[in-house]
């Protein structure tokens, strides 16, 4: 399986052969949906409370009497139905949301991702996006020649992230594209399925290094 290969200028230098076991994977959705979710839940602060009738001040006397006032029955202003009482089966913060994902599971997840991404024409290889100019005026001329060579030139006027940039290393260019718009930067070592899904295209820096990388987080 071939993929194009583009320069700073929107120019093919080359292609790369992909391996299979990263993307030509079978497309998953029950397995992207489990990990997805599980990763969403995993990332959940869990800090959510809400106090019962137990919990809440005051109503510690009953509001009126029992009979003969001509108004409903009450025992606690800490009641549920009562303004300021207290919440029935409200959040806890004792609540656990972590969820367990296995290794396995979630490489499958992300080659799963990758191949129906490329599939559909969603990921573009760029050769380097290593610049000596950290402006960002100077990243956004080389995003908008990537985008018109790959046939995308939409994304230039994106205000939303749409496009995930993994870098192979840390390099200070990140800090030219990081401010971007529709660019979202991170580390290829960190990508994940949850950040695959979130973002319509995936640009990758250094393909030949990265999909090495890639191809041996399989084993």
């Amino acid at each position: 399986m071939e993929a194009k290969i583009y320069n700073q200028k929107g120019k093919e230098s080359g292609s790369i052969t992909l391996p299979e076991s990263v993307f030509s994977a079978k497309w998953r959705a029950d397995l992207v949906h489990q990990v997805v979710e599980s990763m969403r839940s995993n990332g959940r602060a869990g800090t959510a409370h809400a106090k019962d009738r137990g919990e809440v001040r005051g109503g510690g006397k009953k509001p009126w009497k029992q009979k003969g006032t001509g108004r409903a029955r009450h025992g606690s202003s800490r009641s549920p139905i009562w303004v300021g009482g207290g919440v029935a089966h409200g959040p806890l913060k004792d609540k656990n949301y972590k969820r367990k994902i296995s290794k396995k599971m979630r490489v499958e997840a992300l080659f799963s991702v990758l191949s129906k991404k490329l599939k559909d024409g969603e990921i573009i290889f760029v050769d380097s996006l290593d610049t000596d100019s950290l402006k960002t005026k100077d990243a956004s001329e080389i995003a908008k020649k990537v985008y018109e060579g790959a046939g995308m030139k939409v994304l230039a006027k994106s205000k939303n992230k749409k496009v995930l940039v993994a870098f192979y290393e840390n390099s200070k260019s990140k800090f030219g594209f990081r401010n971007l718009p529709e660019l979202q930067v991170s580390l290829l070592k960190n990508l994940n399925p949850l950040e695959a899904v979130n973002y319509k295209y995936i640009l990758i820096e250094k393909p030949v290094e990265s999909v090495k990388f890639l191809e041996s987080r399989a084993n």
